[in-house]
Order: structure tokens, then C-alpha cells, then sequence
């Protein structure tokens, strides 16, 4: 797709090891390939949507579709973006930040997910901490949110290593059990005092009003 018909094609976030990007229908298919291979252990669950059960081929397709359909819904007041992530060159996972309103609130959400191959090399951390800079940086954002399984350690881990604060709990019907999630806000203050991740941004200028803004 050419940057000129959909300008976010053209955005790109980089950082010392990431590239985080708007896929094409051919790096989808290889983003749709990493969801296939396995995100979490079977007998975890660490999203409130329980997107990765099913087989293989059911997990492809639903990445494949959603991230079509974040493209397709998109509008300047609701919108989702969803990235492919880079190391190295190789599709590791999906670093998403979306809002409502976002001109009036300039409040983002993020979420992610990473193949179980690229995990423990600390690039869910450098990911978010790339679509942070992108939201407070780039966009103007006030405040981003995040949320996680009270018993997922290790996204929490990274949300309070990037300068995030608890805010609240929320109990949620997942596979039909009562889970409870904590919800995470991170403010500007809180984003600069824990920056350690070089970031930059290309090709945003074309995308503003996309974004509301």
C-alpha cells in the first residue's frame, strides 16, 4: 500500500533494536505465522479477549483479520494502531495503542502480544516504551493506560519498569472464570522520568490528522 492513499503506512518507529510499522498484507501474513506458532503457555491466559485459543490455523486467521479490521474502522475519533514489530529484521510480535477522542482526552491504551520465541529478551519493553514515545512525544498524549492480569508478572513488571502507576482493579468474564485485572496509568512525568530507550519517529507529520489532531 502506498503511504499517499493510507499515510500511516509511512510511519515507522525505530529503536537501538525495533522497528515497529503498519504491515503489509505480506508482513501480516508472517505476523499472522508468529500468533500461529504460540503467544503463552495452552494452559495460561493472559488476555481478557481469549483470542489465542484454537488451533494454529484459527490464531493466523484471527490476527490476519483483526489487524485488517483495525485498518478498516479506523477514524480520526476512534482508532487502533496496530504495528508489527522488528528485531533484526524478523516479525516478533504486535504493539497496539489506540484511543476515543483522543484530540479532547489525549488519553491512549496499549496492548501487545509476543511470540513465545522472542520472549525474555526484554523486547516487550523497548516495544512499549516505543509506542510511548510515539502517544506522549509525537502525538501530545496526556496519559496512557495499560492493564494486566494480576498474576501476569511479567507484563507487570514491564509497565512499572517504564514509570506506570496502579489504578484500580477490574474483574472481567474470561473463559467464563472471574479474573481480575490491574489497570495501569502513566502520566508525562512519569514517561520522562523513566525514559532510557533511545526512540524516533519517521513519518508521522502526514499521519496528524488521523489521529484527531
Amino acid at each position: 500500500m502506498e503511504p499517499h492513499v493510507w499515510p500511516l503506512y509511512g510511519l515507522r518507529i525505530t529503536t537501538p533494536r525495533l522497528e515497529l510499522r503498519l504491515p503489509d498484507l505480506d508482513t501480516l501474513s508472517d505476523l499472522a505465522a508468529v500468533a500461529a506458532a504460540g503467544v503463552h503457555d495452552e494452559d495460561e491466559m493472559p488476555f481478557s479477549v481469549p483470542w489465542t485459543d484454537g488451533t494454529p490455523g484459527e490464531r493466523g486467521r484471527s490476527t490476519f483479520q483483526h489487524l485488517l479490521g483495525t485498518v478498516a474502522a479506523w477514524t480520526p475519533g476512534a482508532w487502533t494502531l496496530s504495528l508489527a514489530v522488528r528485531s533484526e529484521g524478523e516479525v516478533v510480535g504486535r504493539q497496539d495503542v489506540g484511543a476515543n477522542d483522543f484530540a479532547v482526552t489525549r488519553e491512549a491504551v496499549t496492548g501487545s502480544w509476543l511470540g513465545q520465541t522472542y520472549q525474555g529478551r526484554g523486547i516487550g519493553t523497548e516495544m512499549r516504551a516505543a509506542v510511548l514515545h510515539l502517544a506522549f512525544e509525537g502525538l501530545g498524549a496526556r496519559y496512557v493506560t495499560s492493564a494486566a492480569m494480576t498474576d501476569n508478572a511479567r507484563s507487570l513488571r514491564v509497565s512499572e519498569k517504564l514509570g506506570y502507576h496502579p489504578d484500580g482493579l477490574e474483574v472481567l468474564s474470561v473463559r467464563g472464570e472471574a479474573r481480575t485485572f490491574r489497570r495501569l496509568r502513566l502520566d508525562r512525568a512519569g514517561w520522562e522520568a523513566h525514559r532510557t530507550v533511545p526512540v524516533e519517529l519517521h513519518g508521522l507529520e502526514p499521519t496528524l490528522a488521523l489521529f484527531g489532531l
